[in-house]
């Protein structure tokens, strides 16, 4: 089934990285432009692990990762719906579950297994688009 000349599996795959690119992007420069206080609460979060020396080196990790994660996942969508070049989508769904193994790694040891729980979907989303991508040559 073709779409505007597009695949219906490159359709998917567009807006899985896409999907990717927004969770990102937003949760990325809405630690960005609140740096304060979600540096904060993480600190605090972790007040009590053995995170707790480190948490804030954590945070500015994880948030440059996110960013970049957000941006590759976007840019890397449109980029491959436009001229069919895949890798930034593919780089930012890996550098997206990256970001995703890290923040679960992080709620498991701070045992917030709920919100540990709430990140599994959009682990399984993410690594099916990327698995969408082996499909095809």
């Amino acid at each position: 089934m073709h779409i505007f000349d597009h695949t219906l599996l490159k359709v998917i795959q567009v807006l899985i990285s896409l999907f990717a690119g927004v969770l990102f992007l937003q949760s990325g420069f809405d630690k960005v432009f609140d740096f304060k206080g979600n540096k904060g609460y993480i600190q605090s979060v972790f007040a009590k692990t053995f995170f707790n020396s480190f948490s804030g080196i954590l945070f500015v990790i994880i948030t440059i990762l996110e960013v970049l994660a957000g941006l590759a996942s976007f840019f890397g969508a449109i980029f491959y719906f436009i001229e069919g070049q895949k890798d930034f989508a593919i780089l930012g769904l890996e550098l997206s579950l990256l970001s995703i193994l890290c923040l679960f790694t992080g709620q498991r040891i701070a045992k917030d297994y709920a919100g540990a729980a709430s990140l599994v979907g959009y682990f399984l989303l993410i690594a099916f688009g990327l698995f969408t991508f082996a499909l095809v040559g």
